[in-house]
């Protein structure tokens, strides 16, 4: 075919331009590659296809279109040629080839027949056709994008030849060899290449070329021709999506690809619907007859069983899958699947629909938004029954697609619980996600699904069981405040929440796994019968304690979603266009009403959260024990045993002392049922809004109840409780929320009072009312404080340590809401350091001169008469009222209710009760603060409580003197010299011998010794003596004692805290007397000699003069330095 003499190819090639613009000219052209061809045909080498090669490309398309077979010939001939070939000279002649077969049109049967033949020859290995050949890598991925060039080269009258019966064996051999490099290769390219070969074999490419589109015939045949290849397909390729991690995303997403598109292309719907009758097969066929396939009714139930076994391989090892791509081409299969093949692969459905709805929460947008492109076109393609076609029909077909949805639900919520049990958690999040997923397609539906009695109870208990808390951690019970209540919380809604504890369950951690848990029970909410769900979960509620937890986290969420929050409402639904909508406010407020009550019924309500054995409880317990316990009414004294009340039953939350303890097991419960449903009550005030204002009158005092809990779980979800119903009924704050409901509150805490045996919790209420209050409730409180005391006159031994919380409560609101005007921190004045003030030696020695005459009597008279002055009027005095009638003014209230408080806790400070003497302490601590601006009454009301304060200081319990010392502090401030005297004859001694005594503990004590309480109330002396003693200005014995008690506390060898606290006495003592002291210290380590300005002067001598640097120098250093000036300075510097 190729004749040419060798003169004129070496004429013609060097005539030709060795770099030219692509030839157009087919005569020119033809002359250009000639001489190539020849030579390759003559000598097959890689040089000299290469050489072809770049030939080639100088061609252009249309030309090298016509010179095709020309050019394809030498190539394929290298490839005839017998014997073996290098793998080298093979991947140039296929590079070649992809070159020629990617810029033109196979328009020739036999070229298509036999170049795919002779590829697939190159593939194979030469002693066993059907394995793939040990060639390199290069050469198998170069002969594979010629393979693939060719498939998408060939024209569309052609291309269907290839699935005519007669080439079943020669395409069964491709498709092997392809599916044998896709499974077994090591390479992640040539197992994506042979794949991608694959898909363009069965005409399912997804390249951005162009491709043969089929005709419905043409399709039918194509998919009646690879049915005989399916079983081997879909099983080797399903190898291959489950196989190792390590082979790549992206073989992964083209394995899935192929696998979807040849299921597609075989189980049809509109081929198996549209089938032709049966054709007996040629007898030309011979053998080849038995491997044409025909799609029966029973052939494809079978299939599609086997296959559904497959898919299920498939969903479970990929729905989860790291890589986002993965997880998308999931989502593809499933769509495309269900869009033709919905009827054909009935069994498959379930799966489909599992790998479907399992990305509706997907972690990657981009899956969560085709998932939910899908499933809108699922569900317009199953509720069209009206707008075409046979409308039993697709009633029947929607029916059906329901009924496997509600079936896939049962049959998942059945085994929930075992999955939560065994999986892992990334597992449990696909689960329950898929769990999400149906419910969103199903959208309206699920109120249908859920009248179903086996499906409601089967889901209720899947959740009863999954979400059941781990109540063991004993954290949980050991937290408990100290304070009357919560500290000033009510400034920020953030505060409430910040001590809020997450929840512990037994069958997972992850928080993504409780978020999803808790959509599922919003979705039931929002698409389902909110009556139906309420009324079953309030009966599991009610049936077992083991379930009320969880029920009631179901039931806070169901009516959250009920009212459409934290809801996606996507158009997900089979319903399409009438998705589901938020249950009227009616419906929602009877839920809500029905179920707030059951959460604040006795039973449920009034749970034991703290253990019996404490103080607090064995204290409550003696208030409601005694049968002679005294109600809080206005009746007469002598009347009140007649209205003695009753003893509160165990079965309202307090059992009797015979009761055994409870475990921890139980307190733990119950402090997280009382949040559950703490957390309820704010969720169904979000669900109302404004419209949940009428239902304050029931719910608010019962979290005001919770809201004084001793258990910081309890008070805080209380708290928190608090602030959602303020912002969800247009409240502020919770200022605002208790002002604008006080009068019904307080009525109701006033009945409780007069029935406390039935309502202990009464005083709480209160006490979070004033925590939370202003001013502005005074007045509306003051009857309830009355009561109060009332019932402190008559019976101290049982209610004291009851009412003493509220009184402190009371106490701290009227700090808060009424400050006094005096300044406990009064800034200390900082001493002039001697470089700022020169001494004046002639007018220091007239001075002193006078003071001297003044010691010895002389010149007393005429100073009397020079200073004879009319004194300036007290601050207790009215300058206006002098000269006017003697009538004592009366009292603000708030200073009457303190008076009123500190002569009732007078009595209480002899107490036996340790801790409420310590409360008392507190009490009247805050009483002298707010009598602080009215002199005339605090001093006889401290002069009252002295004698009792006295006792606490010198003869109770460290912890108590530790307490009223620190009330003392706070009298010294306010009192000023109205205790000189008592302080300096009763208190400054024992405390000054106390201090001694302890000194050498402290300074060979270790570190454990900083926890003891010896140390605490050495710490508190030493903090507090120095303020007290400036305010007192006591006498120079008095400040010697003090001076001699501190100074061991200046040794280095003392706690670093207690060496600052004894720093600040001398601090303070300085400002008193800092002659004395600069005396007093250098005396103990003087730093410098002082040389006298004139030698008849004599040398100033110090004990402290030339002592070596000890234990206090480096105290006594800093005092000088921080209150003198600096001893640099002051180093033989003369007296000026």
């Amino acid at each position: 075919m190729l004749s040419a003499n060798r003169p004129h190819c070496c004429l013609t090639t060097a005539v030709m331009p060795s770099i030219m613009a692509q030839i157009s000219d087919p005569k020119i052209a033809f002359a250009y590659l000639r001489p190539a061809c020849v030579l390759l045909t003559r000598e097959p080498s890689v040089t000299n296809v290469e050489t072809l090669s770049g030939q080639l490309k100088e061609v252009n398309d249309a030309t090298l279109q016509q010179l095709q077979e020309y050019v394809l010939f030498p190539l394929r001939f290298v490839l005839k040629v017998p014997g073996p070939k290098k793998d080298k000279l093979v991947q140039a002649v296929a590079e070649a080839m992809s070159h020629v077969l990617e810029n033109t049109c196979v328009q020739s049967w036999e070229t298509l027949h036999d170049l795919l033949s002779e590829l697939c020859l190159c593939l194979c290995s030469p002693t066993d056709p059907g394995k793939p050949a040990d060639t390199s890598e290069e050469l198998k991925s170069a002969v594979l994008r010629c393979l693939d060039a060719l498939l998408h080269a060939a024209y569309g009258d052609i291309v269907f030849k290839l699935f005519e019966p007669i080439m079943l064996p020669g395409l069964g051999a491709a498709i092997s060899l392809l599916l044998a490099l896709g499974e077994k290769e090591k390479s992640r390219d040539i197992q994506a290449a042979a794949l991608k070969c694959l898909l363009a074999l069965t005409l399912q490419c997804d390249c951005t070329q162009e491709h043969v589109v089929p005709s419905s015939e043409e399709r039918y045949a194509v998919g009646s021709t690879m049915a005989s290849f399916l079983p081997g397909i879909t099983m080797a390729v399903a190898r291959i999506i489950t196989g190792d991690l390590r082979q790549g995303h992206a073989v992964t997403v083209r394995a899935i690809k192929v696998w979807s598109r040849t299921v597609g292309l075989v189980m049809e719907d509109a081929q198996l619907q549209a089938s032709e009758p049966w054709k007996t097969p040629s007898p030309e066929l011979g053998r080849i007859a038995q491997l044409v396939i025909h799609r029966t009714p029973d052939w494809v139930k079978s299939t599609a069983g086997k296959l559904s076994e497959l898919l299920k391989k498939i969903v479970s090892c990929t729905s989860a899958h790291q890589h986002w791509r993965v997880r998308l081409e999931m989502v593809e299969l499933a769509d495309h699947l269900l869009a033709r093949c919905s009827q054909s692969l009935g069994e498959c459905v379930g799966p489909l629909v599992e790998a479907l709805v399992g990305a509706v929460n997907d972690g990657e947008p981009r899956v969560r938004e085709r998932c939910e492109v899908a499933l809108r076109e699922v569900s317009q393609r199953n509720q069209s029954c009206s707008s075409h076609g046979d409308v039993t029909s697709q009633r029947s077909r929607t029916q059906t697609f329901t009924d496997v949805l509600s079936e896939n639900l049962h049959s998942l919520a059945t085994s929930l619980p075992r999955l939560m049990r065994t999986s892992d958690d990334q597992k449990k999040l696909f689960v329950l996600n898929v769990f999400l997923g149906y419910l969103k397609v199903l959208g309206p539906l699920v109120s249908v699904v859920l009248n179903s009695a086996a499906h409601l109870e089967r889901i209720s208990k899947a959740l009863m069981q999954v979400l059941e808390l781990d109540v063991m951690d004993v954290c949980i019970v050991e937290e408990r405040r100290h304070g009357s209540t919560i500290e000033t919380s009510s400034t920020s809604a953030d505060s409430c929440t910040a001590h809020t504890q997450r929840k512990h369950f037994l069958y997972f951690t992850d928080e993504k796994i409780f978020s999803v848990l808790m959509e599922i029970c919003r979705t039931l909410g929002y698409y389902g019968n909110i009556y139906l769900l309420t009324d079953h979960f309030l009966d599991l509620y009610r049936q077992s304690s083991t379930y009320r937890k969880q029920a009631a986290m179901v039931l806070n969420e169901i009516v959250r979603g009920a009212a459409g929050i934290g809801v996606a409402t996507e158009n997900q639904g089979l319903e399409g266009e009438g998705h589901g909508s938020p249950a009227t406010k009616e419906d929602l407020k009877a839920a809500v009403v029905s179920v707030m009550e059951e959460y604040t019924s006795l039973n449920n309500w009034h749970l034991i959260t703290v253990s019996e054995e404490t103080d607090r409880d064995r204290q409550d317990q003696q208030l409601l024990s005694p049968p002679n316990l005294l109600s809080i009414s206005n009746s007469d004294v002598s009347n009140v045993k007649a209205k003695s009340l009753q003893v509160l039953p165990s079965s309202f939350g307090f059992p009797s002392p015979s009761t055994s303890t409870s475990t921890i097991h139980q307190l733990n419960s119950n402090i997280w049922q009382l949040c559950i449903q703490l957390e309820g009550i704010a969720c169904f005030s979000q669900a109302l809004g404004q419209d949940f204002r009428p239902l304050l009158m029931t719910s608010l005092y019962p979290v005001l109840e919770k809201a004084g809990e001793e258990t910081i779980l309890v008070s805080q979800a209380a708290l928190g409780s608090m602030w959602e119903i303020s912002k969800a009924c247009g409240y502020l704050s919770l200022k605002e929320l208790i002002n604008e409901n006080s009068d019904y509150l307080l009525n109701d805490i006033s009945l409780n009072l007069q029935r406390l045996s039935q309502h202990p919790q009464a005083p709480r209420v209160l006490t979070v009312m004033l925590t939370h209050s202003d001013c502005s409730l005074l007045p509306l409180v003051g009857d309830i404080v009355q009561d109060v005391l009332v019932a402190l006159d008559l019976s101290y031994d049982h209610t004291a340590a009851l009412f003493c919380s509220v009184l402190h409560a009371l106490m701290k609101a009227l700090v808060r809401w009424f400050p006094s005007s005096c300044n406990r921190t009064r800034p200390r004045p900082k001493q002039t350091s001697t470089n700022q003030e020169v001494l004046n030696i002639r007018q220091f020695l007239l001075d002193y001169r006078k003071q001297k005459e003044l010691a010895e009597g002389i010149g007393i008279e005429e100073d009397d008469t020079e200073n004879l002055d009319v004194p300036p009027p007290t601050e207790c005095e009215d300058v206006e009222d002098i000269g006017g009638p003697d009538v004592k003014a009366e009292l603000p209230s708030h200073l009457s209710i303190t008076k009123d408080v500190m002569e009732r806790c007078i009595h209480l400070l002899s107490n036996p009760s340790l801790r409420l003497r310590l409360k008392v302490l507190d009490v009247l601590e805050l009483c002298v603060c707010v009598l602080s601006e009215k002199q005339n009454e605090l001093l006889p009301m401290a002069h009252r409580c002295w004698p009792a304060l006295l006792q606490r200081l010198t003869a109770d319990d460290p912890l108590a003197v530790l307490r009223a010392f620190r009330m003392l502090c706070t009298l010294g401030e306010t009192c000023g010299d109205f205790l000189r005297r008592r302080v300096s004859k009763e208190i400054l001694p024992k405390l000054s011998s106390s201090l001694g005594r302890q000194a050498p503990i402290s300074a060979k004590a270790g570190p454990v010794y900083s926890h003891t309480v010896a140390y605490k109330l050495q710490l508190a002396v030493l903090q507090g003596l120095g303020s007290l003693c400036q305010r007192l200005d006591l006498g120079e014995a008095d400040l010697d004692t003090v001076c001699e008690a501190c100074l061991p506390y200046l040794s280095c060898r003392q706690p670093i805290r207690l060496q600052e606290a004894c720093l600040s006495v001398f601090q303070h003592l300085i400002q008193v007397d800092p002659d004395t002291f600069w005396f007093t210290l250098n005396e103990l380590h003087c730093p410098s000699s002082y040389t006298p300005p004139h030698p008849d002067l004599q040398p100033v001598q110090l004990n402290g003069m030339g002592r070596p640097r000890d234990e206090y120098s480096d105290n006594v250093l800093k005092l000088l330095r921080e209150e003198y000036g600096s001893v640099a300075a002051t180093v033989d510097e003369p007296v000026s």
